[in-house]
Parts: structure tokens; sequence; C-alpha cells
């Protein structure tokens, strides 16, 4: 008796089990699915390069002195005024895009006294106008450095010195826009 009890339970579990598993019944549920397109995103650019026009030394009255400064023909005295430009290209692309430019540098190796020589930071300019940070279109911008032989120079003080500017550094930084 107890078998056939126990028969009959393992019987009933057994049906029960296939009728469920076999999606005989009471386990239905529904469901859908929509798929979307959500696209693609794709990165904007922000670069600062030198222009491929090499930059220019000129001397007071405008004159182009860049080769004798390169070869070292050209030998300052005092009262001389020179500067340098160089022409930057500033790429800035993207929505929201914005980038503060700014020069560093010029750490200059200086053989000179410094009460004889000033030396201007890199200034940027575009255009005529100075540069209004932060930046957000690409743009051409011209970094300018003047170096001055004091004219108050007396006896032979700085004869046959040497001023290296080394390197000047150009920085883009991107930051986040107004109201962004």
């Amino acid at each position: 008796m107890k078998n056939s009890t126990l028969v009959k339970g393992t019987a009933a579990i057994a049906v029960g089990a296939a009728l469920l598993l076999g999606g005989g019944g009471t386990l239905a549920a529904w469901n859908d699915q929509a798929t979307a397109a959500p696209g693609s995103i794709v990165s904007g650019d922000l670069k600062v390069g030198l222009n491929s026009a090499p930059g220019v030394w000129t001397d007071r009255s405008g004159t182009d002195i860049t080769s004798k400064i390169k070869d070292g023909t050209y030998l300052v005295v005092p009262g001389d005024l020179l500067t340098f430009k160089q022409d930057l290209d500033v790429t800035l692309t993207g929505a929201k895009m914005a980038a503060n430019i700014t020069a560093s540098g010029a750490n200059a190796t200086n053989g000179f006294v410094g009460d004889s020589v000033t030396v201007s930071a890199p200034t940027l300019t575009v255009g005529a106008d100075p540069v209004a940070n932060p930046l957000t279109t690409s743009k051409k911008v011209t970094a300018t450095i003047t170096f001055a032989f004091k004219s108050t120079t007396t006896d032979r003080v700085d004869v046959n010195k040497t001023y290296n500017f080394n390197n000047v550094q150009f920085t883009l930084s991107q930051v986040l826009p107004a109201g962004a």
C-alpha cells in the first residue's frame, strides 16, 4: 500500500512538471521587443601647430633679418629692438568646443647682463587684436616676442654675448564653454 501511494504521488508530480515545462498552461507571460538605431558618435579635434611659414625676425624698421639671426651674422648693438613673429594654426572642431591658448617658455640661456636687455613674454594676437580666451573656432594666431638691447647700455657691457631663446611652447587647453 505504501508503494502504491508513493508511485501515485511520484506520477502526479511528474505529470505536473511535464505540463508546466511543456507549455501546458499556467506559466505563460507576454513579451515584445523593439530595436532603436541611436547612430554613431564622432569626436571633434583640438590642435595647435606651427604654420607652414617659419617665424620671422625683424628689426626696428621692419626689415626681415631672419636669415642673419639664424646664421649668426646679425650682431645686436645697444638701441636695437628686434621682434620675432610666429603664426600658429589653431584647429577647434566640435559641438561646444572651446579652448584657451597660452604661450610659455623662452626659457632663455642669457649671457647678457639683466639691466641691458628686455625680453617680452610671448604675446598672442588674432590679426591686430589680442587673443580673447576662450577661442571657439579654428583660426590663425600670431605669437610675438620682442628683444630690446637698451640704448642706455654703457662702456663695454655685453660685448660678444649670446641670448638663446631655446624653446617657446604654445598650449591649447580645452575648457567648458559658458552656458554648456
